[in-house]
């Protein structure tokens, strides 16, 4: 018997589907000719090239695939031998071929023993031929079929390969919702990675089912029969979370044992309709607790990947031990196996609709590119999920991972996040430090008056959140950092016995050789009252303070002189500032009388006469001491001479 009739014909007769629609000549063709070129030949793994060709194609089946994907598979290995080129694929077997041999090959033969690309350098090179979901799909299951095989390969290769699993490919079987093959891929990747840490998942997954017992199968026939007595012919089934969620979700929230998770078991419950699902929901909250906060409905507002589910989550549910929680996912037939297959779910190549099939093609593309922001990251985990949450509106909003609520308002908005005072997400009010998931819906609720606080800093997960609401919480001290700022200045200006800033700051005024308005001077003493200035940088700028710059370092002289129209002026702790005389009184002309200065807007000293009408509508604070050289000199005491004692 042929290895054709005992295996092949077989195997392809399952690809094909209870309604054949392949070509049997064609595909007899296809597999002489992988016999021909595979002989005597291994994959990298150590497997026979057209074992592995025929084992990958079996990973295929659940996905019914169309012709073109079988022969794709089948030749994935066909340009490695050199026999063979791409123009003699298409010219035998078609342009969609060719097409989909070459994505494969891109991906798929790169030997870890020469490989030279990263892990972003994969990346570019997915997205680059992401327009088809069947390269895609021929890529997850060859990297399934190839961990499950690895016979040759060092320990080394194989982590490389793993972590390639973890980091690569598995994210993007996420992201195309196919859930069935993320969840190979992480668990045969996942012990091989972080080994210890798997195993001590494992270990603690096997205290959790002594303790408890084996309950979700009891769990899942009671709820079935509970639920036929209602009218509901339902299939139920029980889950442990897996080990690889069960490791993330414990590094997420920091925690070291198993049973702090609370959504650690689970039950899927799969009926004939939407409605039926709604029913379903009904009585599982009736039969139990629903926990608060852990409604997902998933069929109203579906992921951005296409899936569809309800989800709850209940206590005290008959047969589930006291203090378990339950994870219930509840959905129709139709809804599984899109979440299992996810975009290859409805794929139409069989019908080779072109409208359908360039549709799909755009999906898939769009679902990938939004990977692109985090292609110049250097963090190992770039390939993470984003999640995508939805406004009340229904407008998109795309959040990282553990993302709250805070987070989201930001994000829309920054005056939404400064005067957030609560969050409804799917209708229920949940806490701050709740991380989204996909698909919630996200309503905030804000004060009148903004009540931001300062320990929103540590729930924020966004930089650019953290960043907004720093500037707006400075923005909100700004007075009090003002008011420090100038105490600071008049700190060092007494020192110096120099006129203290009045309440115009006009001291300040010009800075740099330019012009400052009032709220650009207050900006100056906010800098100093938070201290990201220093007063002596200040003094540097500002021009009025020029000359006593250098009294920073050295003790004031009593007394400085200031020369000003042929006339000697002192201002009080001499301070030279500019001076001019007033021309309302003009103090220089006649005799000197008793004189007061001013300090005007633009930092200058105004002289007056002590008795001149316009000081009636100064600031009195604006007034400084000032007298005139000569007038001081006449007050100094006169040294007296000795005089000869008479005798």
């Amino acid at each position: 018997m042929s290895l054709w009739t005992s295996t092949v014909a077989p195997l392809l007769k399952g690809l094909d589907g209870p309604k054949p629609t392949f070509d049997e000549q064609r595909l007899r063709a296809v597999f002489h000719l992988a016999e021909q070129l595979y002989r005597g030949k291994e994959h990298w793994t150590g497997v026979p090239l057209l074992v592995h060709a025929l084992g990958v194609a079996q990973m295929l089946e659940p996905f019914e695939p169309d012709q073109d994907t079988v022969i794709a598979c089948l030749l994935q290995h066909a340009l490695q031998t050199r026999q063979i080129s791409l123009s003699d694929i298409e010219q035998q077997f078609g342009a969609v071929t060719r097409r989909l041999v070459s994505g494969v090959h891109l991906l798929s033969h790169i030997a870890l023993k020469e490989r030279r690309n990263s892990i972003e350098d994969l990346r570019v090179m997915l997205l680059s031929v992401s327009d088809d979901v069947r390269v895609i799909l021929i890529i997850l299951c060859e990297r399934c079929y190839a961990l499950d095989h690895l016979f040759l390969v060092s320990a080394e290769e194989k982590r490389l390969l793993s972590h390639d699993v973890l980091n690569l490919y598995a994210p993007v079987a996420a992201r195309l919702g196919i859930h069935s093959l993320k969840e190979r891929l992480e668990g045969l990747a996942f012990p091989v990675v972080y080994r210890a840490d798997a195993e001590a998942v494992e270990e603690q997954l096997k205290q959790v089912q002594r303790h408890y017992g084996l309950f979700l199968t009891t769990v899942s026939q009671k709820l079935a029969k509970m639920l036929h007595e209602q009218g509901i012919a339902a299939a139920v089934t029980g889950r442990e979370k897996r080990p690889f969620s069960i490791f993330n979700k414990m590094r997420q929230r920091a925690v070291s044992h198993i049973d702090q998770l609370t959504d650690l078991f689970g039950l899927r419950v799969i009926v004939d309709t939407e409605e039926q699902c709604y029913q379903t929901l009904g009585f599982l909250h009736r039969m139990g607790v629903p926990v608060p906060n852990r409604f997902k409905d998933y069929i109203s507002f579906p992921k951005p990947n296409g899936y569809r589910s309800l989800h709850t989550t209940v206590s005290k549910l008959p047969g589930v031990p006291n203090g378990v929680f339950v994870e219930v996912q509840v959905r129709t037939h139709e809804m599984h196996r899109e979440a299992e297959f996810g975009i290859a779910a409805h794929w139409s190549y069989k019908e080779g609709g072109s409208a359908e099939q360039t549709m799909r093609r755009v999906q898939l593309s769009q679902v990938l590119t939004q990977q692109q922001a985090l292609e110049e990251s250097d963090d190992k985990t770039a390939f993470a999920d984003h999640i995508f949450v939805l406004t009340p509106k229904g407008d998109i909003v795309e959040l990282p991972e553990s993302a709250t609520p805070l987070d989201f308002a930001f994000q829309i908005h920054t005056d939404l996040g400064i005067g957030f005072r609560a969050a409804r997400v799917n209708g229920s009010i949940v806490p701050l430090d709740y991380e989204l998931e996909n698909g919630d819906i996200v309503e905030i609720l804000t004060h009148r008056i903004p009540k931001p606080s300062s320990e929103w800093l540590q729930l924020l997960k966004m930089a650019s959140s953290r960043s907004r609401l720093k500037r707006y919480l400075y923005a909100l001290h700004r007075t009090d950092y003002v008011v420090r700022g100038k105490e600071m200045i008049n700190e060092v200006l007494r020192r110096l016995h120099v006129v203290p800033l009045d309440n115009e700051l006009s001291i300040l005024r010009h800075y740099d050789g330019r012009t400052l308005p009032f709220s650009e001077r207050e900006d100056l003493l906010m800098k100093i009252g938070q201290e990201s200035e220093t007063v002596g940088s200040l003094f540097a700028h500002v021009d009025a303070l020029a000359s006593v710059r250098s009294l920073l370092a050295t003790p004031p002289k009593k007394s400085t002189q200031s020369k000003f129209n042929n006339a000697l002026v002192e201002v009080e702790g001499g301070l030279p500032m500019p001076l001019r005389f007033a021309k309302c009184c003009n103090p220089d002309q006649g005799e000197r009388a008793e004189i007061v200065g001013c300090i005007t807007r633009g930092g200058e000293v105004m002289i007056h006469r002590s008795r001149c009408r316009m000081l009636k509508s100064v600031n009195p604070e604006r007034r400084v001491k000032v007298l005139w050289s000569r007038e001081k000199e006449q007050v100094r005491p006169v040294k007296k001479k000795k005089v000869p004692a008479s005798r």
